[in-house]
Order: structure tokens, then C-alpha cells, then sequence
């Protein structure tokens, strides 16, 4: 993963329902600090869960580990968190500011310094001009906007975001990434709930994969699309009619009149079948490796399960 300290580590995570449902099975989880890293899973993976136990919304089955170096549920280490739920409501006769002002003040945030805050956090949002205007004028992007900047209004250490561009148009998720890689670069740590795989591969240092209560899969975004890669091999001459037999014979490789592709599938016998070129005195004029995508490494992790919301 990384050789920073981890904001978030835990083990033996489980959380059982009434009616004996298990929305968490024994989950293990490393978030290092001073990163985004993207938490991704079909409906009901149990992805909302995790991060309600870690805020102690929600009490556990079992759960053993730290956030930001304290037991999880610690209450002073609580007020060095912020959150923006998803789905979240704020009341509809409040305006923008008054929403940043109110959570200001159930985080105990004195007035003077909550003036000087309400104000940066509105422009890095982008939500100046707004500012006071009702939430019931406002779409849903812009409520979102808001959602983030009073989750950030106590400067906590840690932020966890549950779907946070939700709703919001193409222009607004590009500046809310600028927004995340913002708060990264001031050393806090980012833990993105989402469905939007693309938004996460544009943003993550680190992902995790949950399914049916389960990490399936976790590591930088760098380790895991890197990774089984598929490869398009352009060459230089015929080959013969042996050599094509051979590669024709697996599925995972598909031939073009001078290139041939080798899917995920067959990417480790790469060295080989290059191996098998050069010994027919075939000449490789160029050699391309494609990166697995976000969309592709979800994909195959939950294959034969269902998907439920999953969107790119």
C-alpha cells in the first residue's frame, strides 16, 4: 500500500442485523494518512455501514482498531472528523451559510472563528455568490457543495464523503476533485464512499473493493491497474502458418493482419509468445501495454454478483 501511518486501521469488523442479516463480515481495512482513498462496492455492500461504525453512528457486532491513532468511537478524536452523509437533508429555510454556521456550532466552534471560516470554506466550494440564499432554491449540486464545506468547517484531520458528487453536473465534479486533491495536499485524509468509478481512478492514491460485507480487493491505484495488463504486439512480416495455429489456439489472443492483442487472461505468457516471434525471425516493431481501468478490476472482483447501482 504505502509507507505512511494509517489514519484508519482496523480489524474483525462485523456488524449483524436483526434477522441474523450480516451487512459486514470480518472486514480489514488500512487507510494511510494524508490520502484520498476511495472506498467502491455494488448497493449494499455494506459500504455506508463501515463508515457509520467508524463514527460510532452505528454500534458494532465486533471491531478492533484505531482512527487517527486512538480506539475507534474515541470522543476527543471524534471531534477531529468530518462527515458528509449521503442522501443528506439540511432544513430548507436555512441558506447556505446559516447551514455552514449551524454545524459550526455543534462542533463547538467560537463565532469569531467560525466568520473567518464560513467564508473560505464558501469559496472553495464555489458557493459564494449563493451563499445566502435558501436551501429550497437550491439544486442538488449546490447542496452537495454546501454538505462538503460544513462537514469541513471544524478543519478535521479526517473527512469522509458518502457519494459526495452525487447529483452534481460534469463541471461541478471536476472542481470537487480539485477541492479533494486540495485538502490532500494539506495533509488531511479523504475516505470517499462512491459508486462513480471514474470519479475515484481520477482522484484515489488508494482503493478498496467491498462485496457482501467483504474487502475483496485493496491497494494503490497505481498496484492494482498495473497489474495482469493487457498488451497489443505490432509487428513486421508474415507469420507461418504453425506460429498462427499456435497463438490462434488461445482464446485470450486475438490476431490482426500485423498485430496481435493479448488479453488479461494470457498476460503473464507475454515474455513467451514474444519469445516465440523472435525465434520466426518476425520483427516487433512496437510493444503496448493497457492499463486495467477502475471499471475493469470492479468488474472482474464482483463478477457472478449483483451490481445493484453501480454507474461509471
Amino acid at each position: 500500500m504505502t509507507d505512511r501511518p494509517a489514519a484508519i486501521d482496523i480489524i474483525h469488523v462485523r456488524k449483524r442485523f436483526s434477522g441474523r442479516v450480516e451487512a459486514l463480515r470480518d472486514v480489514a481495512l488500512s487507510v494511510p494518512a494524508g490520502e484520498i482513498f476511495g472506498l467502491l462496492g455494488p448497493n449494499g455492500a455494506g459500504k455506508s455501514t463501515l463508515l457509520k461504525i467508524l463514527l460510532t453512528i452505528i454500534r458494532p457486532t465486533s471491531c478492533k482498531g484505531v482512527m487517527l491513532g486512538q480506539p475507534i468511537g474515541h470522543k476527543k478524536t471524534l471531534q477531529k472528523v468530518g462527515y458528509l452523509p449521503e442522501h443528506v437533508q439540511f432544513p430548507e429555510y436555512l441558506t447556505g451559510r446559516q447551514v455552514i454556521r449551524y454545524s459550526a456550532g455543534l462542533s463547538g466552534i467560537c463565532s469569531k472563528f467560525c466568520k473567518k471560516r464560513e467564508e473560505e470554506l464558501l469559496g472553495l466550494v464555489g458557493m459564494n455568490e449563493w451563499a445566502n440564499r435558501k436551501m429550497r432554491t437550491y439544486s442538488k449540486g449546490m447542496k452537495q457543495r454546501i454538505g462538503l464545506a460544513q462537514a469541513l468547517v471544524n478543519d478535521p484531520e479526517l473527512v469522509f464523503l458518502d457519494e459526495p458528487t452525487d447529483g452534481v453536473d460534469p463541471q461541478g465534479r471536476k472542481e470537487m476533485r480539485g477541492v479533494l486533491k486540495s485538502l490532500r495536499d494539506q495533509g488531511k485524509t479523504i475516505f470517499v464512499n462512491s459508486h462513480l468509478l471514474g470519479e475515484l481512478e481520477m482522484v484515489c492514491d488508494n482503493v478498496a473493493i467491498l462485496n457482501q460485507g467483504q474487502v475483496v480487493k485493496q491497494g494503490s491505484m497505481k498496484e492494482l491497474t498495473a497489474c495482469d495488463s493487457a498488451y497489443t504486439i505490432e509487428f513486421v512480416g508474415e507469420l507461418t502458418s504453425e506460429l498462427k495455429a499456435s497463438l490462434a489456439s488461445k482464446s485470450q489472443i486475438k490476431l490482426g493482419e500485423q498485430s496481435l492483442r493479448v488479453e488479461r487472461e494470457c498476460a503473464a505468457d507475454i515474455q513467451v509468445i514474444i519469445d516465440q516471434l523472435r525465434a520466426k525471425q518476425v520483427v516487433i516493431e512496437q510493444i503496448t501495454r493497457e492499463k486495467q481501468s477502475l471499471e475493469d478490476i470492479f468488474l472482474e472482483t464482483v463478477q457472478g454478483t449483483k451490481t445493484g447501482g453501480y454507474r461509471k
